[in-house]
């Protein structure tokens, strides 16, 4: 994938880090659930799409809570991993390769439909009628993200420093909280119900952080076979020298809820 807006256009690959993801990037904390199901949604039935799913890690951790989920991903190596890791729970989640801009389900088909963690990738104007086609009247565009604090958690910050010295062209640093992106073309089909953000600590042992780490765009989706190499020796060595085996990093969760214009 390559967006010019986005680290300075350097290209990267999720195919590359799927594995990663897979074992190291189901970290949402239990209140990140929770603030979704507070909103009456992702539940009881409900029917939801959830767009860029990646190993499917949102609708597997909010599977027992009743809704009917179908996850799509741009990444054939990702959606693997999802079906590898559904079926190992006998989880009934249906999921297709397939990019958000090309899915295309009957009108009035979903209750929900979310996007974690990659609405920036996506095109607006693409993607802004067509969601809203395939909602139910009244149905719900839920946009979701959570990330770390590098200025106010050390550990955060030094992994930071580490990735940029590796992969300068990596534009993800310095988060601080703020409503998450969305974009204006999704007001043309959507009315805002509700934006929130919440702190939250989020627990990690050494070897979690640094997998969390490699798992991001900016290391193991970007990074040639060298620059990882030598990222993954400082970046563990800083571990080492600064973080007990266990620790808490903190982050914050920012979430949009839309419903289709009547």
């Amino acid at each position: 994938m390559q967006f010019s807006d986005i680290d300075n256009g350097k290209t990267f690959d999720w195919e590359n880090t799927s594995k990663d993801y897979a074992k190291y990037r189901d970290i949402y904390p239990e209140e990140f659930y929770q603030s979704i199901l507070d909103l009456g949604l992702c539940r009881d039935g409900q029917k939801v799409l959830d767009i860029g799913t990646g190993t499917g890690v949102l609708p597997r951790n909010m599977y027992r809570y009743g809704a009917k989920w179908i996850g799509t991903d741009i990444s054939e190596n990702q959606i693997q991993q999802a079906k590898l890791l559904s079926a190992e729970s006998g989880m009934g989640i249906e999921y297709y390769a397939c990019p958000a801009e090309g899915v295309d389900y009957p009108e009035d088909t979903f209750d929900v439909i979310t996007v974690c963690q990659c609405i920036w990738y996506l095109d607006p104007k693409v993607i802004t009628g067509k969601f809203a086609r395939m909602l139910k009247p009244g149905g719900k565009l839920l946009i979701l993200y959570m990330g770390w604090l590098p200025y106010e958690d050390e550990i955060a910050g030094k992994s930071e420093e580490i990735i940029l010295k590796h992969n300068p062209n990596w534009s993800s640093y310095g988060d601080t909280v703020h409503p998450v992106y969305v974009p204006e073309e999704l007001l043309t089909n959507f009315d805002m119900v509700l934006q929130k953000e919440f702190r939250v600590d989020v627990s990690f042992s050494r070897e979690g952080w640094h997998g969390r780490m490699r798992a991001c765009r900016g290391v193991g989706a970007a990074m040639n076979e060298a620059q990882l190499q030598a990222w993954n020796e400082e970046h563990m060595r800083m571990l080492n020298e600064n973080a007990p085996e266990v620790f808490d990093v903190k982050h914050y969760v920012s979430i949009a809820e839309l419903q289709v214009k009547k």
